[in-house]
This record gives C-alpha cells, sequence and structure tokens, in this order.
C-alpha cells in the first residue's frame, strides 16, 4: 500500500441547473466555488456542455467567477476546441486570465465535438464534416496565447491611442503554459506529451489492450511521459468522490443508491470503444483512503481533481467539499491548512 503525496487539491462541479430558472443554478456554482476557495481548494473546475442544462460557455462563466474568488485557480474542463475559433477563444480566455490576476486554467479536448450532428451546422453554418477538427486546432489556439506580434516588425495598426504593433490582446504572460489537454487514450496523452501540455486523466478511459481501468490508464501516463521528455509539466487525476461522514442518514442512502445505480458499467469496457470506468467511492472518509492508498494511479501524480456527481443539491455538494477537505486530503499528504466551516455555517 502506498501513501500518495499530493500537493494540489481541486474539484469539478457541473454547474447544473433547473429548465425554468438557470440563474439559481449558475449562481450556486458561483457560490460553490467561493465556498471552496474558503475550504482552501487550490483549484476549481467547471464543465462546458452544450445542449444541456450545464455550463455552455466556460469563458463567459468564469469571467464572473474571476470577481467573486480571490486566490483559487479557475479551470475549464474540458472546452472541445472543435465547436471554437482558435483565435477567439484564446482573445476570451485571455480576458479571463486578465481578470482573475494569472489564475486561469485551460483544459481542452479535441476530435469531433458531442452532438455534432444537431450543432456542427449551426455553429459552422454549412456541412461541419468539410472542417478541421484535429488537434491542430489545439495548437493554434496555443500559439495565439503567445502572444507573437502579426506581420513584420514594420507593421502597424491605426488605433485611438496610437499606432501599435498587432497581437492577441489583452496578452496574458503564462497562461499558454496553463493549457491542459484532456486524455483518455494512448493516442491523446502521447500526442499532450510530445507538444508539452499538462496533462487531465479522469474517470473514463479507453481499454486499450486491456479490460483494467488502472493497468489502462498507468500505460497512458507512461506514454505521456515518454513523449513529454525531460520538461516539467502538471498531472490532474479525477475521480469521483463521496464522503458521508456529516451526511444524515437520509444523504447517506442517496450518495450509495448513487453509486449502485453506475456500477455496472464498472464490469466490462463499454461500447466500440471499450470504454473503460472505475467504482465511484462512497462512504466514510477511512473506507474512501483505503481505496485511494490502493489506486496505483494517484501514488503516481501530485494534484487530485474530486469530480462532483451530476444533480446533487448545493449543500449536498457543500457537504463533500467540507468532508473531503477536513478528513481525506490531509491524509494524502496536501498540507494547505483549510478554514473549518462547521455545517450550520453553510450555505
Amino acid at each position: 500500500m502506498t501513501h500518495p503525496s499530493i500537493n494540489h487539491i481541486g474539484f469539478l462541479t457541473p454547474g447544473n441547473y433547473r429548465d425554468d430558472d438557470p440563474h439559481e443554478g449558475l449562481e450556486n456554482t458561483l457560490r460553490l466555488l467561493e465556498y471552496g476557495e474558503t475550504l482552501g481548494f487550490d483549484s476549481g473546475w467547471v464543465r462546458q456542455r452544450h445542449l444541456e442544462h450545464g455550463i455552455s460557455s466556460a469563458g463567459v462563466f468564469l469571467a464572473a467567477a474571476t470577481q467573486r474568488t480571490s486566490r483559487i485557480q479557475l479551470g475549464t474542463a474540458v472546452i472541445q476546441i472543435g465547436y471554437e475559433s482558435p483565435y477567439r477563444l484564446a482573445e476570451d480566455l485571455s480576458t479571463v486570465d486578465v481578470l482573475s490576476r494569472g489564475r486561469l486554467n485551460i483544459g481542452l479536448s479535441a476530435g469531433t465535438p458531442a452532438h455534432a450532428e444537431l450543432l456542427g451546422p449551426l455553429v459552422f453554418d454549412g456541412n461541419w464534416k468539410d472542417h478541421d477538427l484535429s488537434h491542430e486546432r489545439v495548437i493554434r489556439f496555443a500559439n495565439n496565447l503567445r502572444g507573437e506580434f502579426l506581420a513584420d516588425p514594420e507593421t502597424f495598426i491605426a488605433t485611438p491611442g496610437g499606432p501599435q504593433r498587432p497581437r492577441l490582446q489583452p496578452h496574458a504572460a503564462g497562461l499558454a503554459d496553463r493549457i491542459w489537454y484532456g486524455g483518455g487514450s494512448l493516442r491523446s496523452v502521447g500526442w499532450a506529451g510530445k507538444n508539452g501540455f499538462n496533462l487531465m486523466i479522469g474517470n473514463v478511459t479507453a481499454g486499450e489492450n486491456t479490460d483494467d481501468f488502472y493497468e489502462a490508464q498507468s500505460r497512458q501516463l507512461d506514454a505521456y511521459h515518454e513523449n513529454l521528455g525531460n520538461i516539467s509539466r502538471r498531472v490532474s487525476l479525477g475521480r469521483v468522490i463521496v464522503p458521508t461522514d456529516s451526511a444524515d442518514a437520509a444523504t447517506r442512502k442517496k450518495y450509495t443508491d448513487y453509486a449502485a445505480g453506475r456500477y455496472q458499467r464498472t464490469l466490462k469496457p463499454q461500447g466500440d470503444r471499450r470504454t473503460l470506468f472505475p467504482q465511484d467511492l462512497v462512504g466514510t472518509s477511512e473506507q474512501i483512503l483505503e481505496h485511494l492508498f490502493k489506486d496505483p494511479i494517484l501514488a503516481r501524480v501530485g494534484e487530485l481533481r474530486l469530480e462532483l456527481p451530476y444533480e446533487f443539491q448545493q449543500h449536498e455538494y457543500e457537504q463533500i467539499l467540507s468532508d473531503f477537505v477536513t478528513h481525506i486530503a490531509p491524509e494524502l499528504g496536501w498540507n494547505s491548512p483549510p478554514v473549518r466551516i462547521s455545517a450550520g455555517a453553510r450555505r
């Protein structure tokens, strides 16, 4: 049994809302980021989801979050680059990073994005299958963030403030180094390493020549580091973790039923792509730690991302975060002292 050495803890929130009241759900997600900052979490991440009751524009949402938080890193997990203009997205997210004073992390994925048959014609105003949906869009996005001047040194544009050399504005120094690629296959993680991006891996992965989730993910980490070479980059691991320590009996049953409803998918590869899932970790902190100490992937990374389930209530998310940061994170080697908040003080 190996005890991990985690130096960074984050959480990923789905940002759910009701169809008839999106404001309440989005506001609650902003409050959850505030709450996570108060507890001492190092980062808070939001999913970007199209056509669903969730955050459809991570950049716009996180711009608001920059004004509600001051310390916690903010991240997107993940933006499907296929629906985005590499230049316009770079402008938007550079603006968010400047507003956050350098706290933004950008998680991306490439390939054919979800719901392409429905959204493709709307996004691209035509046959979306003719458009480039490859990893090269990520490269172009990263190059835009680096802020190199356009054209030759003699090229200037006229502005109200006088002539200036053209480049993407605002320039957010260092943001290109905070790009993460969401990898789940040998090809994708190898590409991320070869191109020097940080790596996000999580609770879903491709079963390539194995039915074992942890073996598949371990091989992916090997491929990433082999392609990365000697440069230093961050690797973040996501796991669904639901501690029950301070939950009442009815809530504990809800959590247990949630995990039971997802258990069958962990027994064998799912679908043509042989997608593999681990078990959700639901139980007391002692029970969860027992599983985490046996997780061979956790022992190889320095950052752990708590992935919150969909469709839970605000007070349940707060209870999960509080129990995790109080009882679990310190046992994993994380030593940033959080501010303790009693259950009665939660919103």
